[in-house]
């Protein structure tokens, strides 16, 4: 069997043996049980506000509650303890049950709650709570909370500190469910601390030599000596310089064009080529008068010969 099933196993029969002793030690005050199993068998310890009606007489009710473990439960040797419940009043199983038979005999669920709940603080208990749920005064269900002094309802102290119990009173509209919380008295809890009285506190010594004061050291400092200092922190102030925005110039942009300028001298010095001779003007003009002569020749000659075949042709 897996351990997850196992765990389920195990919290199942807690609750069966639990609901089995609330039915048989009910009159004797059953103010909850521990088991633990033990090489020789399981250990139960059982607490209850009447030990003697438990055991009964000569032993007969421990050994008939034994007896039915082990055919029902199919335990192995079991041992049951018997402890008598030193205060009733702090015990939260115990007061639930008191509180229920209170509501099944006809008592005001105020006043029961009151009355419980002052009874668990008078007995010593740092806190106290109760609710009742379900169909308290008429046909619809509610929930009723009393609460007294310091309460934890989650975290470990929770689980560990605070002592639960539950009880049901049946009743004629329905059955009510009762819950009861109490933190017992002595309990430590991760908040508490102690203030300490009578405890003198330690002398600190003074930084200045023979018991100089603060004052004393900071009037000793020579101001000269100081050097001072620009802020230089985002909260210091800035230096204002009053100018016309048309009137700035980039400095960085300068340099670099004027180093671009530098570098294209340098290398039109080193890497130029000779440039090739201009043409003469007055031979340009001579050419264009030349060909501008030629194509006026061209013109007349075509113009010739059309005329002269227009006087053929008539």
């Amino acid at each position: 069997m897996a351990d997850e099933h196992q765990f389920i196993e195990d919290g199942l029969q807690r609750s069966q043996i639990n609901e089995f002793f609330e039915d048989e030690l009910g009159r004797a005050g059953y103010g909850g049980m521990d088991v633990a199993k033990t090489p020789m068998g399981t250990q139960i310890v059982l607490k209850a506000e009447k030990p003697g009606m438990v055991i009964g007489k000569g032993g007969k009710n421990i050994r008939k509650v034994t007896t039915e473990l082990e055919e029902r439960f199919d335990m192995d040797d079991p041992q049951i303890d018997v402890q008598e419940v030193d205060e009733p009043d702090l015990n939260a199983k115990i007061v639930a049950d008191r509180l229920a038979n209170a509501l099944e005999r006809g008592w005001y669920f105020r006043r029961a709650g009151h009355t419980t709940i002052d009874r668990i603080m008078d007995a010593g208990a740092l806190g106290a709570e109760i609710v009742l749920s379900g169909k308290v005064t008429g046909a619809r269900s509610r929930v009723e909370k009393f609460n007294r002094g310091y309460i934890k309802h989650n975290g470990e102290p929770a689980e560990n500190v605070v002592d639960e119990g539950q009880g049901v009173s049946v009743m004629k509209l329905g059955t009510i469910g009762v819950t009861v919380r109490i933190i017992p008295p002595g309990a430590t809890l991760p908040d508490d601390f102690e203030i300490a009285e009578d405890v003198e506190a330690p002398e600190v010594e003074q930084a200045g030599a023979d018991g100089e004061g603060v004052e004393e050291l900071l009037a000793d400092v020579d101001d000269e000596a100081v050097p001072e200092t620009e802020p230089d922190l985002p909260g210091g102030e800035p230096e204002t310089v009053e100018t016309d925005p048309e009137e700035v110039i980039d400095e960085e942009v300068v340099e670099e064009v004027i180093e671009a300028d530098e570098t294209a001298d340098g290398d039109a010095a080193v890497t130029a080529e000779p440039a090739e001779e201009e043409p003469d003007l007055d031979e340009l003009d001579e050419d264009v008068e030349s060909e501008a002569e030629d194509l006026v020749a061209e013109m007349e000659e075509e113009t010739t010969d059309e005329d002269a075949d227009d006087e053929e042709g008539a």
